[in-house]
């Protein structure tokens, strides 16, 4: 994975996810459980807007396919074209979209609540749910179980909780996206951070997350003109190509975002250059992805509120098939079995997303526990109510 992609009023959007340098995801994105309401400018009403939904299915669907092809990497240098140009944007996506639905998160104790059942919660429980499945797949069963050293694709669901609980001051700092640059080209040259809480990707996918802050429903209109998708073609096209130049000339681990650049055997200051120039890169093809997103409602537009379980639960059958040697028919390696295993990758993701799936792991990835916290006292909310109507809100 990946690496292994809602406002704050719902629970952590996009997802899903990415991945030490040997093995992508070991230790290190989540989507919107219930799917984002349209914003203003966006699609009006309370209703959901398609255009966000279509975007998050089909960014889980590259997620998925990018885990397909990790394992054929070293034997066909189409499959690591590809996997190097969807993780340059994938998870950025996802995060820039989490990040545009975190704008009213005000840490108000029902958004605290939100976030703490439809992130923290099904954190621990996957944490968990990872580690134990390993012992047993993997015939590992000495393998810890640690809440600070996220396993393959929780870490998402980590830093999406550090990165919505420092929504207020994002917003409240005069120039944010330079701010988060600046500590993510610090991060990059970093090599003492560790690996707790993932925070080395924490760090240094932080601008993405901010940029989706300070983005406006005017900035999504502009992608989504004709001009844009003609515009986005001869990109598109450009970076599998520019990819299959790089694959054999440049190490993958830049694009997880998990390490400094001295622990990837390079000089410190190229940390702080590649940061830039991946997160120009990144940008880039964000924009040209969303351009051709569809904004009409389609067969899979439904899906996209369920892309948190497709990107968890999809885990388990992407490591599965590394620990079970599924990978070791040589003609998984022609260009016929990239194909299979690509349509595959995409099939299993659109199922995991579907209702009755999300219905039987609900209790698992959006927990109402109503009885661990207390109930919202009636006074406070018409104090809150006729402050609002007092100030003009």
């Amino acid at each position: 994975m990946s690496e292994s992609l809602r406002p704050s009023g719902h629970r952590a959007a996009a997802l899903l996810p990415g991945p030490r340098t040997a093995e992508p995801d070991e230790r290190s994105p989540r989507s919107a459980t219930r799917g984002p309401t349209a914003p203003a400018g966006t699609g009006g009403g309370g209703a959901r807007d398609a255009f966000f939904d279509n975007a998050k299915y089909l960014a889980i669907v590259l997620v998925a396919m990018a885990h397909a092809w990790e394992p054929l990497r070293g034997d066909s240098r189409a499959a690591a074209a590809l996997y190097i140009t969807v993780y340059t944007f994938h998870m950025p996506a996802f995060i820039v979209i989490s990040g545009y639905f975190s704008r009213g998160f005000d840490a108000s104790p029902k958004r605290v609540k939100r976030l703490i059942t439809g992130v923290a919660v099904p954190y621990v429980i996957f944490e968990v749910a990872y580690t134990v499945f390993k012992w047993f797949a993997d015939d590992d069963p000495g393998y810890p179980i640690s809440l600070l050293d996220p396993w393959y694709l929780t870490w998402f669901l980590v830093a999406l909780f550090i990165w919505r609980l420092t929504t207020p001051l994002w917003k409240n700092v005069r120039w944010p996206l330079s701010l988060s640059l600046a500590i993510a080209v610090l991060a990059a040259v970093s090599p003492d951070i560790g690996d707790d809480l993932d925070l080395q990707r924490v760090l240094q996918f932080l601008p993405f997350f901010v940029l989706g802050l300070v983005l406006r429903p005017e900035h999504f209109q502009l992608v989504r003109r004709r001009e844009a998708r003609i515009l986005a073609v001869p990109v598109l096209a450009a970076a599998p190509a520019f990819a299959y130049w790089a694959a054999p000339r440049m190490n993958t681990a830049w694009f997880y975002r998990r390490d400094s650049a001295q622990e990837l055997a390079a000089p410190g200051w190229t940390g702080a250059v590649m940061t830039l120039a991946m997160f120009g890169c990144s940008v880039v093809l964000v924009a040209c992805f969303l351009a051709w997103v569809p904004r009409r409602r389609t067969w899979f537009t439904a899906l996209g509120a369920g892309t948190l379980y497709g990107y968890l639960l999809h885990g388990f059958l992407a490591k599965g098939s590394r620990f079970w040697g599924w990978y070791d028919a040589q003609w998984l390696s022609t260009p016929l079995g990239e194909i299979a295993v690509t349509l595959i990758g995409a099939a299993v993701i659109s199922v995991l997303c579907t209702p009755p799936v999300r219905r039987v792991f609900r209790f698992a990835m959006e927990p109402e526990m109503a009885w661990a916290f207390k109930a919202p006292r009636p006074d406070a909310e018409v104090s809150r109510a006729g402050s609002s109507r007092g100030s003009g809100a």
